[in-house]
């Protein structure tokens, strides 16, 4: 299906406001994913605030022309699915957690932070823990030193405690 000239720039200032937005840009081959699978990943992207388009490549070069996802602009060859998110490891762990479960989808590479990404740069970057739980983990670190005496503290209290006892 062709677009006219006005839903082509209609595509552009579009894919353009979500680049704006966007820290993290995937590219994935979609190659013979069935249209189930493809609902399922769409799904999940959508509940975990990934943007994924299916876009015509020179469409997709041109909306990215002049962000910080430009230097991905020679990879835009084949029919790609782009995920575009505003946090910074959503899409790649939406897109690499979907590529585990089905060999359809191939990882292309992506962008963060005006950096190329390759296949391994998405699955590493993947594997980053969300924001919730690296503030735990540093909640957890902060924690430790004042739990550790409080329990020195109350096991010299019980010992102080049981001398007393004895000595009465």
């Amino acid at each position: 299906m062709s677009l006219n000239r006005s839903e082509k720039e209609a595509v552009i200032n579009e894919v353009t406001s979500l680049a704006a937005k966007a820290q993290t840009l995937v590219i994935a081959e979609y190659r013979g994913i069935t249209v189930a699978d493809m609902t399922k990943l769409r799904v999940d992207a959508r509940s975990k605030g990934v943007s994924l388009s299916v876009l015509k490549n020179t469409l997709a070069r041109r909306a990215v022309a002049g962000s910080q996802f430009d230097i991905v602009a020679d990879q835009m060859t084949g029919p790609l699915i782009y995920g575009f998110s505003e946090d910074a490891v959503a899409a790649a762990k939406v897109v690499a957690d979907f590529a585990k479960t089905n060999d359809k989808l191939v990882i292309r590479g992506g962008a963060f932070a005006g950096k190329a990404l390759d296949v391994n740069g998405v699955k590493e970057l993947a594997n980053i823990p969300t924001k919730e739980v690296l503030l735990a983990q540093l909640c957890g670190l902060l924690m430790s030193p004042i739990s550790r005496t409080a329990v020195v503290l109350g096991a010299l209290a019980a010992k102080k405690g049981e001398g007393e006892t004895a000595a009465a």
